[in-house]
């Protein structure tokens, strides 16, 4: 019996040791477990830290290439529009000096012109007096009549070479106001369509800009939405991932312990007909 007992107590601490190793080795699974997937969200983030510094870095760099591209528009522009003035300058100096010139030359032909025949009136009357000198003794009469009707012939003369003066005149005046009048109007149409090229360029960079706006910004909204649904499969991934992790333990665990209860009752059972076994034979005996 001492012997029986014996040998019992040492099958049962076999038992029990088995089961403690059983025991130990699940809690080694379980911490190793609880390791990986500690060490498998580690790497997620820091992955995902990764990934949010690089798209900060590419986001940066093209905020500062947008930037940099309008300030050489803007720089272009401005250099187009300095040489655009500096054109229009030298032109209004051109279009001045060609109309001074045009009217010292008009002034210099008219003058030419009275000259000219103020001299031939001069000489003309001093003609008509000599004349009238050397035929006053013979012709007195004659003379003062002919003298007369030459010198009302001379005042419509001059009375007409004055209108014709001053019909000349107002004719010039009226040439170079018509002149200025066509100049002023042509440089109004330039002006006006000087600005509506401005207005038309600086309509087409607003809609340009604002199409580029448009475009960074739905690029924009649609990164921020795939990041979201990147950020959404993976937690659903990885709740997936925890749950048929738990599942896995959960029928683990039923299956070890079906299996552990199956074992003690065929233990029992073991020992129960060993008991009947024995106590079957000492009646034998």
């Amino acid at each position: 019996r001492c012997f029986y007992d014996q040998k019992i107590l040492q099958k049962t601490f076999q038992e029990w040791k088995e089961w403690w190793t059983v025991c130990r080795e699940r809690k080694l699974s379980f911490r190793a477990a609880s390791h990986s997937r500690h060490l498998l969200h580690n790497l997620v983030f820091k992955a995902w830290r990764a990934y949010v510094c690089q798209q900060k870095g590419k986001r940066n760099k093209y905020y500062v290439a947008e930037s940099h591209a309008k300030k050489q528009k803007l720089l272009r522009t401005w250099q187009h529009w300095l040489v655009y003035v500096d054109v229009q300058r030298t032109k209004h100096e051109m279009q001045a000096v060609a109309l001074a010139f045009r009217e010292r030359s008009c002034l210099r032909i008219s003058w030419a012109v009275w000259r000219r025949r103020r001299y031939q009136n001069c000489t003309r009357h001093k003609m008509n007096v000599l004349a009238l000198q050397h035929w006053a003794q013979s012709l007195q009469f004659r003379a003062w009549l002919q003298w007369r009707e030459l010198y009302l012939y001379s005042r419509n003369d001059k009375q007409k070479e004055t209108r014709a003066v001053t019909h000349h005149q107002h004719w010039q005046l009226k040439r170079c106001m018509e002149a200025w009048l066509g100049y002023v109007n042509l440089c109004r149409a330039k002006k006006h369509q000087n600005e509506l090229a401005h207005e038309h360029h600086r309509s087409r960079i607003v809609r340009q800009c604002f199409f580029d706006w448009r475009l960074l910004w739905e690029c924009k909204r649609r990164m921020r939405a795939h990041q979201k649904d990147t950020e959404k499969l993976a937690g659903r991934i990885a709740l997936w991932r925890v749950f048929a992790h738990w599942k896995h333990y959960v029928v683990m665990c039923v299956e070890e312990t079906r299996q552990w209860e199956l074992a003690e009752k065929h233990y029992k059972q073991h020992l129960l007909v060993r008991a009947l076994l024995r106590v079957r034979w000492k009646r034998l005996w």
